[in-house]
């Protein structure tokens, strides 16, 4: 066959295929390009690989093969009858194993592998001159230079990765058996008998077992979900965009990324990825880099607003003041000459979809906003202008845990007044007290959620270890290390 694996390797293939190939997030169709690329690099690949066989020679112990008999005609004593049964494999220990990726397909293989079995033996033998004598016992079995090795194709069909099995088998070089009990010319005739008989026993065992195991996969695959809710009211869709790419040294898998209503509107038609990512993880060491283009941001944005939930009421904020009329009385004295001393709150509302784009210094966004001012009249709430607001704004992305977060500052913003119920204002005047709002009122409810972030693309049960985070034109760019869960518990 040319590659090999230890015939733990149906569980390896099937845990390392589902890590793999985690889908991340959002809607697409198969021809578009993705929004959010990983990038498992070769220590990646080994890393996945050397956990996975630890957790598979576990998952897969004990593994039973199927009953042996057979007749052989024994000098001096006739034609036996013999039989095996209750044959376990019940340990393994590993050599060496690999994983080699290329176009267009992955293999797995571990060889060197070493199995310790136990079993049942019984004979008989008799004529119609001799009663019938028989005897049984138990034996052990070594089975050394054990190898399996498998091939398999990665294909995106409809946005689902289909999982095709292109190539596997095993091989045993060679057993030993240790006969517990029995006549002296029983060991020798046990391994004439079933030498080859188990070692096609213990091959066809593993073979079977990968076929099987592939096929789960693939139904597992092929029943996942492209859209994943994320809220009430977004959802990431989940579709692979493309096969993943195998390279010599690492695999690449490529989902659209964006954000969608949960009624399933898909946001292909406002977004267009313009130029492919040229950004890398630039150290080797990494195991995983994840890239995520400015639009997935984007679409977030734009479903939010479409919800109708970019909008807020602001009626606490640290400077008191604000939301008394008696603080803006050398600002707009009309304000307070109408409504003395009375309290008041800060109706805000994105006008349109916030605009995100990300250079090679941070993540830029600008938002316009309408920011009603109302007074609180008795029981009464009284609007009394409105002022639109262009407001621009950087934040540096980092990782928290396994989430990408970050905090929203201020550079600048524009004021225009929209409508007025107290005479005609000053905006330049206006200007400070604006900026005090945004600064200690809006930006802080927002930051809130943004310092929590929402969590990156991981395979189950991993989390990131000595994570780096970099923006380049376009593109959020995450490179890390993966540690297993268990292990950092």
């Amino acid at each position: 066959m040319g590659c090999f694996i230890k015939f733990s390797s149906p569980a390896i293939l099937f845990m390392f295929l589902s890590l793999l190939l985690i889908p991340t997030s959002a809607h697409v169709q198969v021809n578009e390009g993705g929004y959010i690329s990983a990038v498992i690099s070769k220590k990646g690949l080994d890393f996945f690989k050397n956990y996975l066989i630890n957790k598979a020679t576990s998952s897969i112990i004990p593994l039973e093969l199927p009953d042996i008999e057979k007749s052989k005609k024994i000098p001096l004593i006739g034609k036996v009858h013999m039989a095996l049964s209750n044959i376990i494999i019940y340990s393994v220990e590993i050599d060496s194993s690999y994983v080699e990726t290329g176009d267009p397909d992955l293999l797995l293989a571990v060889s060197g592998a070493t199995a310790d079995c136990g079993m049942n033996w019984e004979y008989s033998y008799g004529s119609w001159l001799l009663p019938t004598i028989s005897d049984s016992g138990a034996a052990t079995v070594l089975v050394e230079g054990l190898e399996v090795g498998l091939t398999v194709s990665l294909k995106e069909q409809g946005g689902i990765v289909k999982v095709i099995l292109v190539d596997c088998g095993s091989h045993v070089r060679d057993i030993s058996i240790k006969v517990d009990g029995g006549a002296s010319w029983l060991y020798q005739a046990l391994f004439e008998a079933f030498e080859g008989k188990i070692k096609s026993a213990v091959e066809s065992a593993v073979t079977k077992k990968i076929s099987e195991l592939i096929t789960k996969l693939d139904s597992i695959f092929q029943s996942l979900p492209k859209q994943i809710p994320v809220s009430d009211i977004a959802s990431m869709n989940t579709s692979f965009v493309r096969s993943p790419v195998l390279s010599d040294s690492s695999v690449e898998v490529e989902i659209n990324g964006l954000f969608t209503a949960i009624s399933g509107t898909s946001m292909l038609n406002y977004y267009h990825k313009g130029f492919e990512s040229s950004a890398s993880c630039s150290s080797p060491a990494k195991m995983i880099g994840i890239q995520l283009n400015e639009n997935v941001f984007s679409s977030g944005a734009l479903v939010y607003f479409n919800a109708n939930r970019l909008h807020w009421i602001i009626d606490d904020i640290p400077e008191k003041s604000v939301l008394n009329t008696s603080g803006w009385r050398h600002i707009i004295p009309q304000l307070y000459t109408q409504y003395p001393n009375d309290g008041m709150n800060l109706y805000i509302a994105v006008t349109s979809p916030p605009k995100i784009h990300v250079s090679e210094h941070d993540i830029g966004g600008t938002i316009d906003l309408d920011m009603t001012i109302n007074v609180l009249d008795s029981s009464e709430v009284i609007p009394v202008a409105c002022i639109s607001l262009v407001i621009n704004t950087s934040c540096f992305p980092e990782i928290k845990g396994d989430n990408l977060a970050g905090v929203i500052r201020l550079n600048d913003f524009k004021a225009s007044l929209t409508w007025s119920r107290i005479g005609n204002l000053n905006m330049h005047i206006f200007q400070s007290m604006m900026s005090t709002i945004l600064k200690t009122g809006f930006l802080p409810y927002i930051n809130a959620h943004l310092r929590r972030g929402f969590p990156l693309p991981l395979p189950s049960g991993f989390t990131l270890e000595n994570a780096e985070i970099f923006c380049t034109n376009s593109w959020v760019v995450v490179c890390s290390d993966l540690a297993a869960l268990s292990l950092t518990k």
